[in-house]
């Protein structure tokens, strides 16, 4: 195993050769846009004031309409960076919430979309792929993607709600 200090020196190297830097800023000024597009089409949903840029392993931004803001619920559209793909993730407020709905969800026939097997430690309540491998080569056809399989997975959600 690589020390600490060969990985920093191997990170030097990487951002001086410039592909990374630009790539990770590429990146993540594509999800800015998203969160724009988001917060600019859908007025009525709350779209948080900020992204969590993460540590090179996740990047995320909230987007939920009223219905899961009254229940403390939101959606996190995430981009995992190992895996390379875009993700929609149900989550509580906070821990209480979370556990609450997980129970919910995994004690019902739910089966729509897979639901983390447990709520400790981790910060959803269930995960979605919305787009596995990216392409970045046209960013309207996958801004489209991601907001199409969002507001489905929204509405299976609400719907389940609604029932439940």
């Amino acid at each position: 195993m690589e020390s600490f200090h060969e990985y920093i020196d191997e990170y030097r190297k990487q951002l001086e050769q410039g592909a990374v830097k630009k790539a990770y800023r590429g990146l993540m000024e594509y999800i800015m846009d998203l969160r724009t597009h988001f917060k600019n089409k859908y007025p009525d949903y709350f779209v948080s004031g900020s992204i969590y840029y993460g540590y090179m392993d996740m990047t995320y931004f909230s987007f939920f309409p009223e219905s899961l803001k009254q229940r403390n619920l939101k959606i996190a559209i995430v981009f995992i960076h190992d895996t390379f793909r875009f993700e929609v993730w149900l989550a509580g407020y906070n821990k209480q919430v979370q556990t609450k709905y997980w129970k919910l969800f995994k004690e019902s026939d739910w089966n729509q979309y897979p639901i983390v097997s447990t709520p400790k430690g981790v910060d959803s309540i269930m995960e979605h792929i919305l787009v596995d491998h990216p392409d970045f080569s046209d960013l309207d056809t996958l801004t489209k993607q991601i907001e199409r399989e969002t507001l489905k997975f929204i509405k299976d959600v609400e719907s389940f709600l609604f029932i439940h």
